[in-house]
């Protein structure tokens, strides 16, 4: 479904299935990664990144998906980038959500598809794409 839509509370309950707690996957030997998403009101998720080498912290991502105006945003709070990136989101179902930031360097995409009781995640741009896949914990 195109996306700015002024159903944008509507398309932000097909979100849900993001809620909960995820292992990654697909991270190098000796790493773990997680990603954990709350909700924090009606028009705000809130999400965390970890990814893990023995008990140091290799990267931390502050995320959130947000209702702004009649739009989505995947905010991204990552070291590294001097404040939050905003993704608009650009299409959405029931298991699955697409957002971009063409102005930004890397990524200039973010996926997320939900299959069985994995997520399916990608980050993309410049001709590259990074895989992130968890699983439900």
């Amino acid at each position: 479904m195109a996306y700015g839509q002024p159903n944008a509370k509507q398309d932000f309950k097909k979100l849900k299935w993001l809620i909960g707690n995820w292992k990654r996957t697909d991270v190098k030997p000796g790493q773990r990664g997680t990603e954990t998403w709350s909700v924090t009101s009606a028009t705000s998720f809130k999400g965390l990144g970890v990814t893990l080498k023995g008990k140091d912290t290799v990267s931390l991502e502050k995320l959130s998906l947000i209702i702004r105006g009649n739009d989505i945003f995947y905010v991204a709070d990552v070291t590294g980038n001097p404040k939050p990136v905003y993704f608009k989101m650009t299409s959405i179902t029931g298991d699955s959500f697409v957002c971009e930031n063409p102005e930004h360097d890397f990524p200039k995409k973010i996926s997320y598809k939900l299959v069985g009781n994995k997520i399916e995640a990608s980050i993309s741009g410049n001709g590259k794409s990074i895989p992130y896949n968890f699983v439900k914990m």
